[in-house]
């Protein structure tokens, strides 16, 4: 949804509650991994996984595209993209493992995962520069996987500020966007 706003998009694109655990549900026969979110299409067809759906909604756009044209610069983005896609998928992956009954977590597996994202921010404060310039579809994949790894495991990230002031100011003004305000997780 924030590419959505991003693009100004988000008029065209009418949301629909569904549940990816009722298998039975016309949403998993679509979109057979049961993928949140997907697009269905006017003409039917379904884009599931949310760099194809942004990349996807960043093509109909006549504006500033999220991913550059630029080839240096697409790339940059794309990297990017993968980085925050990928610190999402480890916070995801350290919340459910914590969601587990105590004496049926892995803690070995969790740990590797949380590694992961302190690594990821670490690099990204060592390597600021990448965040700077107009905004891109990286830029948007950082801003929502933090936000939601701030709100799911917070206090796991402790004073995440402290650690990485580079990635806490440019988030700190980055979540003042619109369309990061107007898709605040809960």
């Amino acid at each position: 949804m924030v590419t959505a706003i991003e693009t100004g998009l988000n008029d065209r694109i009418e949301l629909v509650e569904t549940s990816f655990m009722v298998p039975d549900d016309g949403f998993v026969r679509d979109n057979p991994l049961g993928k949140v979110p997907a697009l269905i299409l006017d003409d039917g067809s379904v884009l599931a996984n949310s760099p194809v759906i942004c990349a996807y909604l960043d093509s109909l756009h006549q504006g500033d595209k999220l991913i550059p044209s630029d080839e240096t610069a697409r790339w940059q983005a794309l990297h990017l993209e993968g980085l925050a896609d990928g610190l999402c998928e480890s916070s995801i992956a350290v919340m459910r493992e914590n969601a587990r009954p105590g004496d049926r977590q892995w803690n070995e597996f969790r740990d590797r995962q949380w590694s992961k994202v302190e690594r990821t921010l670490g690099w990204l404060d060592d390597h600021a520069k990448i965040l700077d310039g107009p905004v891109t579809i990286g830029q948007v994949a950082l801003g929502c996987a933090l936000a939601w790894t701030i709100l799911r495991l917070g206090d796991r990230l402790g004073d995440w500020p402290t650690r990485w002031p580079q990635v806490a100011s440019w988030d700190k003004e980055f979540e003042q966007r619109p369309a990061m305000q107007a898709t605040v997780p809960y």
